[in-house]
């Protein structure tokens, strides 16, 4: 293959596509991307045989059709420093070649046969879930971090879906807090979830997520199947296993009711968790929220750190209730809020499960700390 390509794009599109390299050794071909030339476009290929993507380039000039492997690493590197607005690229089973149009760069990289580089299902469904890229990328930003990451969890180290005529849930857990998402949502042919319980890995709703940035009214096509699933962009294929194991039964820890609810400021919120947690141990943070009658006392002391005391105004006149958090989950889900929301909070007692909701399409449980 042979193409002169727009390296500020090229860039991008090689970035974006090596999120999908394995960060361990399996292969040593899968280090690379495979480029697919063909009469319009060009095609980069990466997998690390559990997550894959094919992402579409545009505004090359294919000068030769074919398939080559190019080195992922160096290549960024060569785009990355190159200052040509434009870049010649030349690669066959042996080599790959990068040269610049108004410069004198010159590299040469040794290639791979491409007839070796492992192949993934692309997206031919006639039944799938439509989803706009907007409401997408949100409901993964509110539920991705609170993905388990510890071997024994392994049921949870993903976001579980739901797919059901109109609605589009996403739920994920590490056994201490729960986010929870929907959206709305088109099904195609009949496309269902119902009575599974699909969980994509972490990593890929990352990757998917990097490709939705562009347009918010763009369309995305979900197709879960039962041991994989793919999606469709405008410009990508997206390719993963999905996690084995069952998923835990959400809607058994959701409280089925409450007998205190509070509504809380994100911003202001935020920056009370935030200035109390100063003063906490890294190995095991603890701040006490202390609900009293029209105050919220957050308190916090470390072994060696010292304390903290933060108090905030607050619209209350019930019980008392005093409740332990690690206030980097408490945080942690109030980054994806924007902070001129309000949020409300619903709680029984210090010991059982706190709920805060935003809106009607939110919703993240912490569990107290004992």
């Amino acid at each position: 293959m042979k193409a002169l390509c727009p390296r500020e794009a090229l860039l991008s599109a090689c970035q974006l596509t090596s999120a999908a390299i394995p960060s361990k050794d399996l292969k040593p071909i899968l280090k690379n991307l495979k480029a697919v030339a063909g009469d319009d476009r060009c095609t980069l290929i990466a997998t690390d045989l559990e997550v894959g993507i094919r992402l579409d380039i545009q505004g090359l000039e294919i000068l030769e059709t074919g398939e080559a492997i190019l080195p992922a690493k160096k290549l960024i590197d060569i785009l990355r420093e190159a200052r040509d607005d434009k870049l010649e690229i030349e690669a066959d089973a042996s080599a790959c070649y990068v040269r610049g149009t108004t410069s004198s760069l010159d590299f040469e990289m040794p290639s791979e046969d491409p007839a070796q580089f492992p192949d993934f299902p692309t997206f031919n469904e006639e039944r799938y879930h439509e989803i706009t890229a907007g409401t997408l990328r949100e409901m993964i930003r509110r539920t991705v971090f609170a993905c388990a990451d510890e071997a024994q969890r392994y049921s949870m180290t993903g976001v579980m879906w739901e797919l059901d005529g109109g609605s589009a849930k996403l739920v994920a857990t590490d056994g201490r807090r729960l986010a929870l998402a929907e959206g709305v949502a088109t099904a195609v042919g009949g496309h269902t979830t119902k009575g599974q319980t699909p969980v994509v890995p972490a990593k890929a709703m990352g990757l998917l997520e990097r490709n939705l940035q562009d347009d918010p009214e763009e369309t995305v096509k979900v197709c879960i199947r039962p041991n994989e699933v793919l999606f469709r962009t405008g410009r990508a294929v997206i390719y993963s296993r999905l996690v084995e194991g069952r998923f835990p039964d959400y809607r058994a820890v959701l409280p089925k009711k409450s007998e205190v609810k509070l509504t809380l400021n994100v911003a202001d919120f935020q920056s009370a968790v935030r200035q109390a947690a100063i003063m906490t141990d890294n190995e095991a943070p603890r701040v006490t929220f202390k609900f009293g009658k029209d105050k919220l006392t957050l308190l916090a002391q470390g072994a060696m750190a010292g304390r903290s005391k933060v108090e905030r105004p607050l619209e209350y006149a019930g019980k008392a209730i005093d409740v332990n958090f690690n206030p980097h989950y408490v945080t942690e889900f109030l980054k994806v809020l924007p902070l001129d929301q309000e949020l409300k909070l619903e709680l029984n007692d210090g010991g059982s499960p706190a709920l805060f909701r935003c809106g009607e399409q939110y919703a993240y449980l912490v569990m107290p700390l004992t």
